[in-house]
């Protein structure tokens, strides 16, 4: 096949697959080709792609990845098999016409080079015409005709050798049934079950009882939810569970009769119907059943890890939008009790200017000299923003910080506990040690606390997304597809707001489309030989930006305060000749144009395109003028948690408490209250309505309000609400599940189980 025709039809499949116009896919795919990027294309190639979105890009990318590596796989199969000279017309047609990488496989498996096997060694033995004459001829006698067969010279001493040899050949014959496997794959996935039990007995006696609902437990393995199935296998890691698929005797027995249909072995009590019955039997047993047990429990573990990094990318994506409180004075605090606060100050581009440490917590409780200095330290540097590290001691922080709020209402403080994760991984980072070569790690963490107050999104880059914490099992995962999604995230991101090429970051900037790690790295550099960028072209000069990387780039950086105005905003370089005739016909400078909303609403697109520019371009330029620059991220707002309530052992039920939703997980959310745990909002808690997908009513960041249902202190875990209505649950003992599960039930109905599921997760969430 042609590559021109491979590509009609990896377009046609693709078209069809994701809704949308073949002539849409095959534009997207030359861009793609061309080394265009999904943010550009998105934002600047509208008219070429008919205005496809990223997440629509980002999906026909994937696939265009998928089908190009199962195409370049057909051709090395189809190359495999003409060189043994077995390729039939009907053997190809098959292989070509086939689009799932499984189904592939299936085709090839007969003819693929293996390991001398048992039935190998049996043909070499010259076994081959026995197995075939039996199947073809059941009316021999088994025995009688094997004896034929013996042979001192090949290790065939008997007539019972000659038939085990004969059976291998017959087994490997059996299982290699492309339809056949197909079959079984496909009935096995719909009926087969999961079964989990406790590997031993002694583990129900230990204290660590995680895993205690899977001790005895069985689900269809087709309705096996991600949280669920990567808490059996991470159980079965860790040796405590035992996990098996099984069927019903009933379903084997349709099986078995499958195998025989399709092997053309049936029982007519003709003299060799009893053995060719065994060797079906065995066929299940050794062959298939064994293969497709693994290979469907590796399905299984690839579903649940897909929906796992799709689950962590959502959130992600949400914790870098979130919003900015933005170029303020901040005062970092990173709480600590026997090591004391460190204490950091900021200035509105994240330049340190002074760093301590107080003590105003056991042993010391120098609660007095640690408000004097906090005092003194904000209104010599005038800080407007206080951020304090959620992690030990940051609820007595945060009281510290109240009460300094409330003896100086004239410094005019904003404070706000925000999520520590990652900030170690930053302190002892390269990037650190380069930006403070002089700086305690334990400091340049308080830099990270404050820094991501000021701008999430711009301080989060420079972290390892994994140690975020805001994923679902993340550390058992594929962590090679884990990281491409999060980096997509990440790219995605950082080009819808956009990037101060002024004060970015490499890492920051790395995440621009277009933009390598060694050309972000000369792009600081430069700007700390040569000063601050004062134009988009100046890029050209940085050394190994060449034309295509600018192209790329140049629309997502800014230039604040710059020779053109435009370099502030989302207008890309080369549709300034755009501007300019707008400018030219309204005779007015462009910043009286800028910001005019009035005069820009009433300008029709239509007017202003020309063959390179269309209507989705110049409708994107108009907008983009009314509000040059504008920041896609949310207001800022800041939780307030309740006075006095610090640990579990303050919350009571009915309690209704103000939290932060930190991470999204397909069964509910987790919102920290301030009491060092999050509590658990299960997927049937979140609204008065029917929840199908959390994201639809929660993200992380989000601040809510939550009723206390139920505190566990001796487990730590906390069972909360967002219907404010319900009634506190009624606290009973927690046994161990001793009963098997039935198929769950539809979700939000019977919560029951997913509740007590969700408070096993609250504590692996923690322990990642």
């Amino acid at each position: 096949m042609s590559p021109m025709s491979n590509n009609r039809n990896i377009c046609q499949k693709i078209a069809l697959e994701l809704n949308v116009k073949p002539q849409q896919i095959e534009a997207t795919i030359d861009l793609i080709d061309k080394g265009d990027t999904v943010p550009f294309i998105s934002r600047y190639r509208k008219e070429v792609t008919g205005s496809l979105d990223d997440t629509q890009l980002r999906n026909i990318e994937s696939r265009l990845i998928y089908l190009r590596e199962l195409e370049e796989r057909r051709q090395v199969i189809l190359h495999s098999i003409t060189e043994q000279n077995k390729l039939t017309p009907e053997l190809e047609k098959n292989i070509l016409e086939t689009d799932n990488k499984s189904t592939l496989e299936d085709l090839y498996l007969p003819y693929k080079p293996k390991r001398r096997t048992k039935a190998q060694i049996a043909k070499e033995a010259g076994l081959e015409p026995l197995a075939l004459q039996l199947l073809k001829d059941p009316q021999q006698v088994p025995e009688q005709l094997a004896s034929q067969f013996i042979d001192a010279e090949k290790n065939i001493a008997t007539s019972a050798e000659a038939l085990e040899g004969a059976r291998q050949i017959l087994m490997e014959l059996f299982a290699e049934n492309a339809d056949l496997v197909g079959y079984l794959r496909d009935y096995i996935w719909d009926n087969g079950i999961v079964k989990s039990e406790v590997n031993t007995p002694e583990i129900t006696g230990q204290n660590d009882n995680k895993f205690m609902d899977y001790y005895q437990y069985q689900e269809a393995i087709k309705k096996i939810p991600s949280h669920r199935a990567l808490a059996l296998f991470r159980g079965q890691h860790e040796k405590i569970l035992k996990v098996n698929l099984i069927l019903t005797d009933e379903d084997i027995n349709l099986c078995l009769t499958k195998i025989s249909d399709y092997s053309g072995v049936h029982d007519k009590k003709r003299p060799a119907d009893a053995w060719l019955m065994q060797t079906v039997s065995w066929t299940w047993r050794v062959k298939l059943f064994l293969k497709l047990e693994v290979e469907l429990m590796l399905r299984l573990r690839e579903m649940a890890e897909e929906e796992a990094i799709k689950v962590f990318a959502n959130n992600m994506k949400h914790l870098l939008m979130a919003a900015p409180a933005g170029s303020l004075i901040t005062l970092g605090l990173d709480p600590g009790i026997r090591t004391g606060v460190k204490a950091i100050v900021i200035d509105g581009t994240g330049k340190l200017l002074t760093y301590f440490v107080i003590f105003p917590h056991a042993p010391r409780n120098d609660w007095a000299g640690s408000l004097a200095i906090l005092a003194k330290t904000c209104a010599q540097y005038k800080v407007s923003l206080i951020s304090i590290g959620n992690g030990t001691a940051s609820r007595e922080t945060d009281k510290l910080v109240i009460e300094l709020k409330k003896q100086h209402p004239e410094l005019n403080l904003t404070s706000l506990v925000v999520s520590e994760a990652g900030a170690s991984v930053y302190s002892a980072s390269e990037l650190a040690a380069k930006e403070f070569p002089t700086l305690d790690v334990t400091y340049r963490g308080a830099v990270s606390i404050a820094r991501r107050l000021q701008d999430p999104l711009a301080e989060l880059v420079k972290i390892d997304p994994k140690s975020i914490g805001v994923g679902q099992y993340q550390h058992d995962v594929n962590q090679v597809k884990l990281s491409r999604t999060l980096y997509t995230v990440m790219e995605d991101c950082v080009n819808a707001v956009g990037v101060d090429i002024n004060t970015a970051s490499a890492p920051l900037l790395q995440c621009v489309a277009g933009l390598s790690e060694p050309v972000a790295k000369n792009i600081v550099a430069y700007r700390d030989e040569h000063g601050v960028f004062k134009n988009r072209f100046q890029l050209k000069k940085v050394p190994r930006l060449g034309e295509k990387a600018f192209e790329q780039a140049a629309g997502f950086l800014r230039i604040i305060n710059g020779d053109n105005p435009l370099d502030a905003s989302a207008v890309h370089p080369e549709a300034y000749p755009v501007v300019e005739k707008i400018v030219s016909k309204q005779q007015k400078s462009i910043k009286e144009i800028m910001g005019n909303t009035t005069l820009l609403k009433s300008m029709k697109a239509a007017d202003y395109t020309d063959e390179h520019f269309g209507i989705p371009t110049v409708t994107d330029i108009l907008h983009e003028l009314e509000k040059p620059g504008r920041d896609p991220r949310p207001e800022f707002k800041t939780a307030i948690f309740k006075e006095g309530i610090e640990t579990l052992n303050d919350l009571h039920e009915g309690m209704i408490l103000e939290g932060i939703i930190t991470n999204v997980a397909n069964f509910g959310a987790f919102v920290d209250i301030g009491v060092h745990q999050d509590g658990l909002v299960h997927i049937s808690m979140l609204a008065d309505r029917f929840v199908k997908d959390p994201n639809e009513v929660v993200k992380v960041g989000d601040i809510v309000k939550v009723k206390v249902l139920l505190v566990d202190i001796a487990r730590k875990r906390i069972q909360l609400t967002m219907r404010l209505s319900e009634a506190p649950a009624p606290i009973t003992p927690k046994a161990p599940r001793t009963t098997a599960i039935a198929p769950i039930a539809k979700a939000n109905k019977t919560p029951a189980l997913e509740t007590t599921l969700g408070n096993a997760f609250l504590a692996a969430f923690k322990k990642q």
